[in-house]
């Protein structure tokens, strides 16, 4: 296979130096800045905190291994003040995991691996900020938005009643606690005590100008990714197997959400809540339902994949909760896609509290109306998130499969459903109906009454009624305008080669782009004796002797992630990579079909030359040439392998093409 991004060359010359990596034992306290290494692997011996006035920075690459133990070994938090900056890359994640789950790795390779149904084997990663939240536990605090409030994070434990270590919360909603890009976190989610356990990802008051994306919780006995308040935003993230729910916000959280993947399950033998999955999303409004700020969000672009049988809700809301959920999927849910808890069952006392707005209401009350009750002294420029619509609404998604007798009783009164709110709900549960490419469910597993049917292979890019939206996200410099429904575009996905659930063969690479003009493609190689003899499928032909080219990536411009591979190409051949905009009918003429599909003015992205004596293509011999380095403006582009054949090959030089594909560049 040939591969010509240089991410790609930088991540094997990564993984060489990972198989060697010495082994950092971390027992201490972060008190000054510190940078992990990726020629190291840490790991964590106990509760770390990275404290205020410390950052963190961790390299593209590096893997932070805990061990396993009896009381679930280490575990880190970023405390108030201080930052994380973890940003990996598509070919080199960042990936916080146990020892046992390393175990499984051939030859270290952590795109390799074996799923466990585990969880508890580490702590979790906690970072704390300084933004408002809404907390009752504490006396002290107060029912407006004060930024003298705040909370004791969960899972954590404070050495004396005064350890700051353990709080979030504040006034400064504009708060950086740093950076998360491209993070797998594993099999962590210690068990502290009851109702009291560490999740996948915890962040409490978390600001605005914290940056959040490409993060994957796999397996994990409390929540995946739990957010208390604060304004911080999330794009495309992906949890699975998780114990209780997959997404859980509270406290008054007022970010954005856009390209979130839900895919339920398990991660031990246990109650569902405790290793068993609970609700997807789970939407709290605040500890008490009448204090500000209240949760307000918008969340574009989900898939969510429960379990049929033994699963739970879709969205559950309670104590207050304002959410718009748009242009999403929902599938397979074991219970109702839309339900009301109303309370949360630790003192919250539910929808119209004290003159708030009962549950019906608020799903026909316009996005700015906002709530006197302890309000804030400005709430216009508090609550920015929402910017159109209702305050409770469900629009522009698609529904399938959720088979349970009240899947859409609660759904239907709310009116979800009704032809103003773009909403499908699919007939029957026919596979060739379904909102996304492919799913594959395992032998169903029996944990007493509870049965779980894992997902073993997903291929989530939408399909059907999910391939097109009647509106889409606001282009607001977070939110990114995508007219489909669910987290992928139809071409292209972003997990990738730096998941958890690539390594264990859930979910395949990152397909982008359009595949066309095989040209003759008989796919069968001719003798060299027929070499020279038009239109035998080896001379000046297209797709000569199965000769293939494909892509994987995500072709945005801000990201320099698509690799252009090839395979099925003679041994000895000249290569040359090819990228134009597609020509039309009559071009490319010189190879006599004309299907020559990269027409045009042509530019060459590199050259190399296969290693005699086989097909394989050795990563070294190929230049480090990016393929989006050369696009400047979106549009689309096709590409190509051009090749000559050598005279000592066959007994001609020939000149062949792959097949074409055709990439759509975007923002």
């Amino acid at each position: 296979m040939i591969n010509i991004n240089i991410k790609s060359f930088l991540a094997v010359a990564a993984l060489a130096a990972g198989a060697n990596a010495a082994e950092i034992l971390v027992s201490a306290d972060i008190s000054t800045s510190t940078t992990w290494t990726a020629n190291n692997t840490y790991n964590l011996q106990t509760q770390i905190y990275v404290l205020p006035g410390a950052t963190l920075t961790i390299e593209p690459g590096t893997v932070i291994a805990s061990t396993p133990t009896t009381n679930g070994g280490g575990s880190i938090a970023v405390c108030k003040g201080a930052q994380i900056i973890a940003n990996g890359t598509r070919t080199q994640p960042i990936i916080f995991t146990s020892t046992a789950d390393v175990a499984t790795w051939v030859n270290g390779d952590p795109k390799t691996g074996t799923w466990r149904a585990i969880a508890n084997e580490w702590g979790n990663l906690t970072i704390m900020g300084g933004a408002y939240i809404s907390e009752n536990a504490i006396a002290a605090n107060t029912a407006t938005p004060n930024a003298s409030n705040y909370a004791n994070m969960e899972g954590l434990t404070a050495a004396s009643p005064t350890d700051t270590r353990v709080r979030y919360g504040g006034g400064n909603d504009d708060d950086d606690s740093g950076s998360l890009k491209y993070v797998s976190i594993r099999y962590a989610g210690r068990v502290v005590g009851l109702n009291n356990e560490l999740n996948g990802l915890s962040l409490g008051g978390i600001g605005r100008n914290t940056e959040i994306s490409h993060i994957e919780i796999m397996n994990n006995v409390d929540d995946g990714i739990e957010i208390w308040g604060g304004t911080v935003n999330l794009k495309n993230f992906a949890v699975w197997n998780i114990g209780d729910d997959s997404l859980d916000i509270d406290q008054g959280y007022r970010g954005k959400i856009q390209y979130g993947l839900i895919v339920q399950g398990y991660s031990a033998l246990a109650a569902q809540g405790s290793g068993i999955g609970d609700n997807a999303i789970e939407v709290d409004g605040a500890e008490q339902a009448d204090y500000q700020p209240v949760t307000t969000t918008t969340m574009y672009n989900m898939t969510v994949i429960g379990q049929p049988v033994s699963g739970d809700h879709g969205v559950a809301y309670r104590d207050n909760a304002r959410v718009q959920v748009r242009n999403s999927i929902f599938m397979d849910l074991g219970e109702r896609a839309v339900a009301i808890d109303n309370v949360d069952g630790d003192g919250g006392l539910g929808y119209g509290y004290n003159g708030t707005l009962a549950w019906a209401t608020t799903w026909t009350t316009p996005y700015n109306t906002f709530s006197t009750v302890n309000a804030p002294v400005n709430p216009a420029a508090f609550y920015t998130v929402q910017s159109s619509g209702f305050l409770n609404e469900i629009t522009d998604s698609v529904y399938f499969r959720n088979l349970n007798a009240a899947a859409y009783t609660e759904a239907n009164n709310r009116a979800v459903f009704a032809a103003g709110n773009n909403n499908v709900q699919i007939a029957g549960s026919a596979a060739g109906d379904a909102p996304i490419a492919s799913i594959t469910r395992g032998p169903n597993a029996i944990f007493g009454t509870l049965v779980m049917q894992p997902v073993t292979a997903l291929d989530p890019r939408p399909r059907n009624a999910a391939l097109t939206s009647i509106n889409a996200a606001p282009a607001d410099g977070f939110f990114t305008p995508a007219q489909y429904r669910g987290a992928f575009a139809p071409t292209e996905s972003w997990l990738g080669q730096w998941t958890a659930s690539f390594a264990f063969g859930f979910t395949p690479n990152d397909s982008v782009g359009t595949a066309f003009c095989f040209g003759d493609g008989s796919g069968t190689a001719c003798p060299c004796a027929n070499a020279g003899t038009a239109g035998n499928g080896c001379a000046n032909s297209v797709n000569a002797a199965g000769a293939n080219l494909a892509a994987t990536g995500v072709a945005s411009l801000t990201e320099d992630s698509v690799s252009l591979r090839g395979s099925g190409m003679p041994n000895s051949a000249a290569l040359y990579f090819q990228g134009t905009t597609q020509g039309g009918a009559g071009l490319g003429t010189v190879f006599g079909d004309g299907l020559r599909c990269a027409a045009g003015s042509v530019v060459r992205l590199g050259t190399a030359t296969n290693a005699a004596g086989g097909s394989a293509y050795p990563f070294g011999a190929f230049p480090s040439v990016s393929v989006k380095g050369l696009i400047t403006a979106p549009g689309t582009r096709t590409y190509q392998v051009w090749y000559r054949n050598a005279a000592a090959f066959c007994t001609a030089s020939t000149f062949n093409l792959s097949n074409g594909v055709s990439i759509v560049w975007h923002l």
